[in-house]
């Protein structure tokens, strides 16, 4: 009869802890050990000392779990509801516009830039990408004309108007590479380089985040975090495959974190098809899958012979299939919006 009533008890008191524990979730307040005097509603076995353990552990568990409910992350729609929007040269990314980040992986001369860049400007592509530092998984592998890069980018985007988007991999190269660069690119080895990342958040240029390589959706908004904690509030976020025991593909492209990511965040998101295929025949499927999934823009590689190329030959489209590859993507493209705006 005894241990029934205990086990009564028990249910009671787990009762009055879940209603506590709501009050304290709904009122959004710390909770603190009551004034009432223990000493005088003891009434035993347990000692007083006991009975404060047992109150202040439940006070701190209440403050982890309020202060969890009530953090409000500068990535979030909770921060901010409307999409942001972020002026690079011409264009303004995030509004709903299909944007394209295209050039080659590497920078290797002037004219294989300015080739690239040509046929960019007869379809009207401003955004210019390019490699001049190139974080290789070989230290035998070709490192990039580092500086030199630059300045040929700087030199050809001036030329047709474009704005360049490279990768900087250290906070000291930033000084350098300020000048030269109009969108500074994170790659995805350096997505946990928080030193790296606090420095560009202090700077006044937008910043293009890739994914780890084996980071969560959680980890990838934790690492723009730490820029728009810093001030820079010109974040996109780009999603580029993810490795996993598939062999068919460089690596796996998560489609899926791009509509979550354009649900949990108020960020515009990219897809870099190229490095999440690592092989060019899928690239216009991969677009379509992330424009209709919710991106704002893609990333592509494009090479004038890319068989002689110094880095990532096979994914690489020539200047014929990126033609190719634009045609049909923006006749996919003006058949979607017009078939998603009927709805």
């Amino acid at each position: 009869m005894s241990m029934r009533k205990a086990e009564n008890i028990d249910e009671v008191l787990l009762d009055l802890l879940c209603a506590k524990g709501q009050l304290v979730a709904e009122s959004l307040r710390n909770s603190k050990i009551s004034d009432v005097d223990i000493n005088s509603k003891n009434k035993g076995p347990y000692t007083t000392e006991t009975i404060k353990q047992v109150l202040q552990a439940l006070s701190d568990e209440e403050f982890k779990n309020t202060e969890k409910m009530t953090k409000v992350y500068l990535h979030s729609r909770a921060f901010q509801e409307e999409n942001s929007v972020i002026h690079v040269g011409n264009e303004l990314i995030g509004k709903q516009q299909p944007q394209f980040i295209i050039g080659p992986c590497s920078v290797e001369s002037h004219e294989q830039v300015y080739r690239v860049a040509e046929e960019m400007s007869k379809r009207g592509v401003s955004l210019l990408r390019g490699g001049a530092f190139k974080p290789r998984t070989s230290p035998y592998d070709f490192q990039g004309l580092g500086i030199e890069g630059l300045q040929i980018l700087a030199e050809v985007a001036r030329t047709y108007n474009m704005s360049v988007v490279t990768e900087i991999m250290s906070p000291e190269s930033i000084a350098e590479a300020y000048d030269y660069v109009d969108v500074i690119q994170i790659g995805s080895r350096n997505m946990h380089n928080f030193d790296l990342l606090k420095t560009v958040g202090k700077l006044d240029k937008p910043v293009l985040l890739k994914r780890g390589l084996s980071a969560t959706i959680h980890e990838f908004k934790m690492a723009a975090e730490y820029i728009l904690n810093e001030g820079n509030k010109n974040v996109i976020l780009c999603e580029r495959g993810i490795r996993t025991y598939e062999t068919a593909t460089r690596n796996t492209f998560d489609i899926s974190a791009i509509p979550i990511l354009k649900q949990e965040t108020h960020l515009p998101v990219f897809a870099d098809i190229s490095h999440a295929a690592g092989r060019k025949d899928i690239l216009l499927p991969q677009a379509k899958a992330a424009f209709a999934a919710g991106a704002d823009g893609i990333m592509a590689e494009v090479h004038p012979n890319p068989a002689v190329a110094l880095s990532d030959a096979k994914q690489q489209m020539d200047l014929l299939e990126f033609a190719q590859f634009m045609d049909q993507l923006h006749h996919f493209l003006n058949r979607f919006f017009v078939s998603t705006s009927l709805k």
